[in-house]
């Protein structure tokens, strides 16, 4: 049987990116080795691949346990194991390598082992050269000593001659990249810079949106009469880096909806580490707190989403069909923040990434939000259309994908 290998670090919201793919290989016939954390297994599983625990044999923190942010660490871990990864793929004997681009582990390898290699890109429009100048500049990253003994590594024995801390964002395969997005969301010429491209969402696939409908999940929202139903999440990976900005930000979000005693509101803390105290200060009146809430299930249910703009956050509002109010912090998410603004079916909470927030400017964004919510559900019904469009052409991505092998 016929194999490929997928690479995908410790991101959760990388990994749901390719799984679809590894679905759609194994409906094919093929078998889908998906290399990263054991903790991924029941998704992996589900999808119909078969784990392989990179990190329990080849821990993170061996290569890097140092460097900021934490995607930095994903250089060192190529430079550090990709000879050993190497020999273990060697002896599964796959034909194609896919990965995430943070992956850079499955770039190396697959480009030492002569096979041809499909990155999946991770984020909107994250142009390599532009995104590495802006970590070059950005005073909060540090790089280890490992890391940069691993690049040297990279540069003079592995083959990347361009290797630098920040190749976790450069790895566009000259073979195919496959982006997360319908193609409305780049323009002609933003889309140059990952030609050769096929446009995949990032959607879960046809059986697992089916599986989900059919699951009768119990209700995030209480659904009391009359009540407006607002989600309000920033992922998981906002609270590495802007805990306090992010916890700043739901305190005002959690002022301001008490003014509106019609308003249930759910946050999710995205499984982060808040203190008790702050979280009883959040959790007042219509105000329910979860430490991780089932992303899915709630926007099913919700009437707006406050939301940091991730990728896949985004792409299943719009497919929920929800209004966002956005409140972007760093990364691709400005971009895609204004992205959605641009076509209607967000609003700004927040003039720049991380603005403070009061009350008063929470309770006005809501108003703004209400009162334009039938032009918002026309700009939603489009958007929808373009993510079950990219959908149905999966197929033809997967067909193209595995006749690189």
């Amino acid at each position: 049987m016929k194999s490929v290998a997928f690479f995908s670090m410790l991101a959760d919201g990388h990994l749901r990116r390719l799984l679809p793919l590894v679905a759609g290989v194994v409906a094919r016939g093929w078998a889908a080795h998906v290399f990263t954390h054991r903790r991924f297994e029941p998704e992996v599983r589900a999808a119909g691949g078969q784990l392989v625990d990179l990190f329990g044999r080849y821990p993170l923190d061996a290569a890097d346990a140092a460097s900021f942010p934490i995607a930095v660490r994903s250089v060192a871990y190529a430079g550090h194991y990709a000879a050993a990864v190497q020999r273990d793929l060697e002896d599964l004997r796959p034909a194609l390598v896919v990965y995430d681009t943070f992956a850079m582990l499955g770039r190396v390898v697959a480009t030492r082992m002569g096979l041809p290699y499909v990155n999946v890109c991770a984020g909107h429009n994250v142009a390599p050269e532009r995104f590495q100048r802006i970590l070059a500049a950005d005073p909060r990253v540090f790089v280890s000593g490992q890391c940069l003994d691993a690049v040297q590594v990279l540069q003079t024995q592995l083959g990347v001659a361009d290797a630098s801390p920040f190749s976790y964002v450069s790895g566009v395969s000259p073979y195919l990249n496959v982006y997360g997005e319908p193609p409305e969301f780049l323009t002609a010429t933003e889309r140059k810079v990952f030609e050769p491209i096929e446009f995949f969402g990032s959607l879960p696939a046809a059986g697992e949106l089916a599986r989900r409908a059919a699951l009768a999940e119990p209700l995030v929202f209480r659904g009391a009469p009359a009540t407006f139903s607002l989600y309000v999440s920033f992922g998981t990976v906002v609270w590495r880096s802007y805990a306090a900005e992010a916890l700043s930000a739901l305190e005002a979000i959690a002022a301001g909806v008490r003014r509106r005693p019609d308003v249930e509101v759910v946050m999710s803390l995205g499984s982060a580490s808040v203190a008790p105290e702050h979280v009883a200060k959040l959790r007042k009146g219509s105000v329910t707190v979860l430490d991780f809430a089932p992303q899915w299930s709630a926007l099913a249910e919700a009437d707006a989403f406050i939301t940091h703009h991730g990728l896949n956050s985004t792409h299943e509002a719009i497919f929920h069909r929800v209004p966002m109010l956005s409140y972007p912090f760093f990364w691709d998410q400005p971009a895609l923040a204004a992205k959605c603004q641009e076509f209607g079916v967000a609003l700004p909470l927040a003039t720049a990434p991380r603005e403070a927030l009061t009350a008063a400017s929470v309770h006005d964004a809501l108003d703004r939000l209400l009162d334009g919510r039938e032009r918002v559900a026309g700009a939603l019904d489009v958007a929808r259309d373009h993510e079950l469009r990219v959908m149905a052409g999966r197929d033809a991505v997967l067909d193209r994908m595995l006749a690189l092998a």
